[in-house]
């Protein structure tokens, strides 16, 4: 199978020899590069071909956030952080994961196979033409490998975003990828049933069992970030009417 060149940058020594150590444990990926500034992180990121970096936030000069902007065309980052405020500003940049430090192989491992599997489904789409979903009554299909596959709006769960492909959960704890956008899904799926809670995230609204300051519930099992400037609409749409209050206004 094919193996992906990744980049690890992080100024802290100790952090950095540990990344690396944790990192080459993963048969896939092959370090090319391991840099404890972000600007000699930059200086390889515009000159070589890399699919993936495992990068730190706080660095002197340029941040870690600060190196994925100066890059007209970025590879996949995963950010390794201990500053958990940093979280919602990387999801917005379309960072595929985001690790609180300090790092474990287990959690490095979870980051890492998702960024393989969205590797290997980008070079997929880039030998196939996108199938856009058929929407009608209360199904639609979507195209995986070679089939067609017959999905039920009431038992799909929630949609994550993957780049150029999504990632569709149903209630039993299956999963479908379909090489469409999540912003083409949200523009065929009815709002009826769908509603867009974060710039990776689609849910099934009518299966949300619980709704927080920054996350939601979806069918009693799957945790989910809410985005604060989507928050209100989700009330909006979903909650304001359907809650119950102390006090009723009596019709005159």
């Amino acid at each position: 199978m094919k193996k992906y060149k990744c980049l690890i940058a992080d100024d802290s020594p100790m952090e950095l020899d540990i990344m690396e150590m944790l990192v080459g444990k993963i048969g896939r990926l092959e370090i090319v590069a391991v840099c404890d500034n972000s600007l000699k992180a930059q200086q390889i990121l515009t000159s070589q071909e890399i699919d993936l970096v495992f990068s730190d936030i706080n660095m002197p000069e340029l941040s870690g956030i600060g190196l994925l902007k100066s890059l007209k065309k970025a590879p996949v980052f995963i950010f390794a952080s201990a500053h958990t405020e940093y979280a919602i500003e990387s999801y917005d940049l379309n960072v595929i994961d985001y690790i609180v430090k300090p790092v474990s192989l287990e959690r490095v491992l979870k980051s890492a196979n998702k960024a393989i599997e969205y590797l290997d489904l980008k070079n997929m789409s880039e030998t196939r033409q996108p199938q856009a979903p058929h929407t009608d009554n209360d199904y639609f299909f979507i195209r995986e490998s070679n089939d067609l596959i017959k999905l039920h709006f009431e038992d799909v769960a929630y949609i994550e975003s993957m780049g150029d492909f999504s990632k569709i959960f149903t209630i039993n704890d299956k999963k479908h990828i379909t090489l469409v956008s999540l912003k083409n899904l949200e523009m065929q799926l009815p709002s009826t049933s769908f509603t867009r809670i974060h710039k990776q995230y689609i849910v099934n609204h009518n299966l949300i069992t619980a709704i927080s300051t920054d996350e939601l519930v979806v069918n009693g099992k799957y945790t989910l970030p809410l985005s604060t400037s989507l928050r209100q609409a989700l009330l909006d749409k979903v909650v304001n009417k359907k809650i119950l209050t102390r006090h009723l206004t009596k019709e005159s």
